[in-house]
């Protein structure tokens, strides 16, 4: 939106400078981008926010800067014109449909001379880039710019019947526009027609047969109010723009249509003489008042600083909204209809505080009082998937049914019997799942089929357990692993062939992310890992058999599973945050490499080294394990990385090396590991 510095001192008495001006308009909302000096006048670009048409004319903000400014609007008010030949070429007006044109009026001028504008009038309109016509277009587009209102004046000899209709396009219908296109309408498109055909795309664009030109000597004046979603999708259809529909998709005011008609008449009148022939509308201008509440005390709490109530009505008024005060101060503020953004009392805050001054307003902390927020299971099983998910790992949904045959081939065991179902519609539904895990066996053996090397995917779902008199559902966590895991290092493309650990290092970061104090993992003799939490089993682990793998057709993989009890989960999750400071000191690093047998716990063998190191050892973690040629069967070789730290100072190297030492002496007396 463009605007002219003296342009602006038709409305009001300005005295700020214009780049004094451009800052306190952008200060206040309406962001001046660009400011330069052009003809003896300066030109401010305004970037208008789409919930404010209001500012799109000339009217409209200084309608602002006198609110911000200070200073008296003055208004242009319309003069009543006397009609000459009453009923002479009077034009017939319809509107198919209400809802597509709330309001259009006609205005019959007879006899006007059409000619070149005055020197004011195009240096004005080309300032803001609009190239001058002839004096009846160019009082149109003036009005436009400077009150809001597109207005459009045909040759009213060039109008067949003569009538004016406003309606839908018919189908494959078409009409020249005033830049020489054809256009093909359809009836998506709403249009301004004569007798017999469209003489204009309503709001958006003339139609070249009824044009204004030098010879025109009659011409219907339309001033009018569309329906801005209609308009937009036939803009947007058609591949037009033009300053009036601009203006019409975002919303043009009632009151506004009518006045902006009586005020372009009167100009028409000066510059291009001619007689008024007759007016007609229809619709209705009135609107429904809009008023709001505001209280002062509401002002205040939201805003953190009060703000005088006189100063409130002067800032409202100043806006054109009508401000009385009621009983214990409160403000009534009836909203005018070229506002459509007022709805609210947080809308007059907001009109309140800009105009005030933002930067008058006291800062002030806001007081914020933790509270404790007990999530709920949904929350946390939520937080589960998204933890998965930034593993790596894919959710997958299947059927609570199963039949009884995916059962037997996987060989998972329950501790219950399962629950059948009396009339399943196929045998694929015989029973309800006692586990996700034969559900998820036949994913990764489709998975597979589909010629996909890494499978990686888990489910959280209920299961159902058989009880004496009823059925029990419980929140299961399953996942299964499959595959060769391809990544890149330093070293170049890895392929890692998938087993039992990685399962295991995925509930770990799970359990260490959700807060889990107390878990271990246990052997069991049927070969499945018991999952501990709390000490109690809470799911297992396992590697399935060669037997079940045959039996759904997966050949030359290895299949990894885990089941966890999420009701178990939830009571043992911590829930406690507590912040940590950043370490002022630098650590010191050792690392331990060893070979050890197999069969040893690797979690004993980190207890004992955090406990033997303390209090400056603070963290004790694998950084390397390999299983290879160079080491002998029954062994693995070990790498642990230890960092010791105090908070107080930087340690040396006589504190660290005899402590380290001693840790290394306690892994081969209790251990026998052989350092490497």
């Amino acid at each position: 939106m463009k605007i002219t510095y003296n342009w602006l001192k038709d409305f009001i008495d300005l005295k700020v400078p214009p780049f004094e001006l451009a800052e306190k308009l952008t200060m206040a909302g309406l962001e001046v981008v660009s400011l330069k000096e052009s003809g003896g006048d300066f030109i401010f670009e305004i970037e208008i926010t789409s919930n404010r048409p209001d500012w799109l004319s000339i009217e409209g903000i200084a309608r602002e800067v006198s609110a911000i400014c200070g200073g008296t609007l003055k208004t242009k008010t319309p003069k009543e014109l006397k009609f000459k030949n009453k009923g002479i070429l009077s034009v017939p007006l319809l509107v198919s449909n209400k809802k597509d044109c709330p309001f259009y009026s006609g205005r019959v001028i007879c006899g006007v001379k059409v000619g070149p504008s005055p020197g004011w009038l195009k240096k004005r309109l080309e300032l803001l880039g609009c190239r001058s016509v002839n004096n009846i277009v160019d009082i149109t587009n003036y009005i436009l710019f400077e009150l809001g209102q597109p207005l459009h004046a045909f040759d009213l000899d060039k109008i067949e019947g003569p009538q004016i209709c406003v309606r839908r396009a018919m189908a494959n219908e078409k009409i020249i526009t005033i830049d020489g296109k054809e256009q093909l309408l359809d009836p998506e498109i709403l249009v301004i027609a004569d007798k017999n055909k469209p003489v204009a795309i309503a709001g958006i664009m003339g139609g070249r047969e009824a044009e204004v030109a030098i010879g025109t000597r009659n011409i219907l004046l339309e001033s009018a109010v569309f329906n801005p979603v209609l308009l937009r999708r036939g803009r947007q259809k058609l591949g037009l723009q033009s300053e009036s529909v601009y203006r019409f998709e975002r919303g043009v005011s009632l009151s506004g249509a009518a006045r902006a008609s009586f005020i372009a008449s009167d100009l028409i009148l000066s510059l291009a003489s001619g007689n008024p022939c007759g007016y007609k509308s229809l619709g209705s201008l009135k609107t429904a008042d809009r008023l709001i509440n505001l209280d002062p005390a509401y002002v205040k709490r939201v805003l953190g600083g009060a703000i005088p109530a006189v100063k409130m009505k002067q800032i409202l008024n100043k806006l054109g909204l009508v401000v009385k005060v009621k009983a214990k101060q409160i403000l009534s503020v009836k909203v005018p209809d070229f506002r459509q953004d007022l709805k609210l009392p947080v809308d007059l805050v907001e009109e309140i505080a800009r105009i005030y001054g933002y930067e008058k307003i006291a800062q002030s902390t806001p007081a914020v009082v933790p509270q404790e927020k007990l999530l709920s299971k949904r929350d946390i099983t939520c937080a589960i998937k998204n933890l998965l998910s930034g593993l790596g790992l894919h959710e997958v949904i299947t059927y609570s049914l199963i039949d009884r045959a995916l059962l037997a081939k996987t060989g998972i065991k329950t501790d219950s019997e399962v629950v059948e179902i009396l009339n399943p519609l196929s045998c694929e539904q015989e029973v309800l799942r006692p586990s996700l895990l034969p559900s998820l066996i036949r994913c990764v053996a489709f998975n597979l089929n589909q010629q996909i090397d890494y499978v990686n995917i888990f489910e959280i779902a209920n299961v159902f357990l058989a009880r004496p008199h009823s059925v029990e559902e419980e929140p299961v966590l399953a996942i299964a692993l499959c595959g060769v895991h391809s990544f890149l290092s330093k070293q170049g493309l890895v392929k890692d062939d998938i087993n039992i650990l990685h399962l295991k290092g995925i509930l770990e970061a799970l359990f260490n992310k959700l807060k889990v104090k107390d878990f271990n993992f246990t052997p069991q003799d049927d070969g499945k890992i018991s999952i501990l939490l709390g000490q109690k089993q809470a799911g297992f682990m396992l590697e399935l058999s060669r037997q079940a793998l045959d039996s759904v057709d997966i050949k030359n993989r290895q299949v990894v599973l885990a089941e966890v009890n999420l009701k178990q989960l939830f009571g043992c999750i911590g829930f406690e945050k507590k912040f940590a400071s950043l370490p002022k000191y630098p650590a010191i690093t050792r690392d331990i490499s060893f070979v050890i047998k197999q069969d040893i716990a690797v979690r004993d063998l980190l207890i004992a080294i955090e406990e033997k190191g303390a209090p400056l050892l603070r963290s004790a973690k694998i950084a390397d394990y390999y299983q290879g040629k160079q080491i002998p069967a029954g062994f693995i070789g070990l790498t642990v990385s230890c960092v010791y730290r105090l908070d107080e100072r930087t340690l040396t190297e006589e504190e660290v090396n005899p402590l380290h030492n001693t840790v290394c002496s306690l892994l081969e007396e209790r251990f026998g590991i052989k350092l490497r």
